[in-house]
């Protein structure tokens, strides 16, 4: 867990590209593409299981896209790393490796030790904290070209 795969990364990036760059609308996956540099296939894959779990939502329609099922202040990193994670691996990766007494005893659960606690930071910060580190950062979002005021 101490260093990330590139499909947790992605699915970071994608869900933060859609709270970031939605305006109202749906972010279709080809812009989430062009911004991010996330390959299709990778993306696809990764958006429809964030729909399942009930971080993203999936508009269709020719005007379609994915969305956000909840504000972005209410979905956490550590939920989509959980996400990404069960898409990766179904099962425990140490249970059927061999392992000496003290690994099985100190080392491995030093290292659950530390997973925990890795979650549980990430589980502090939210898509809205991204957000915010974006925008601090400079980076233009153009969900203001999106927006419509006209009444």
């Amino acid at each position: 867990m101490l260093r990330p795969s590139k499909k947790m990364l992605f699915a970071i990036e994608a869900v933060l590209d859609i709270a970031y760059h939605a305006g109202g609308e749906p972010v279709q996956s080809r812009e989430i593409t062009r911004r991010q540099g996330i390959p299709r296939r990778y993306l696809e894959q990764t958006l429809q299981q964030l729909v399942r779990s009930g971080i993203l939502m999936g508009v269709r329609g020719p005007r379609g896209g994915y969305r956000l099922a909840r504000e972005r202040r209410r979905i956490s990193v550590g939920e989509i790393v959980r996400v990404v994670r069960a898409m990766e691996t179904a099962e425990d990766p140490y249970q059927d490796v061999p392992a000496s007494e003290l690994g099985k005893s100190v080392i491995r659960p030093m290292w659950t030790e530390l997973s925990d606690e890795i979650m549980n930071q990430l589980d502090a910060i939210t898509v809205d904290d991204l957000c915010m580190r974006s925008y601090k950062a400079g980076i233009p979002s153009e969900a203001h070209q999106k927006l419509d005021f006209i009444i």
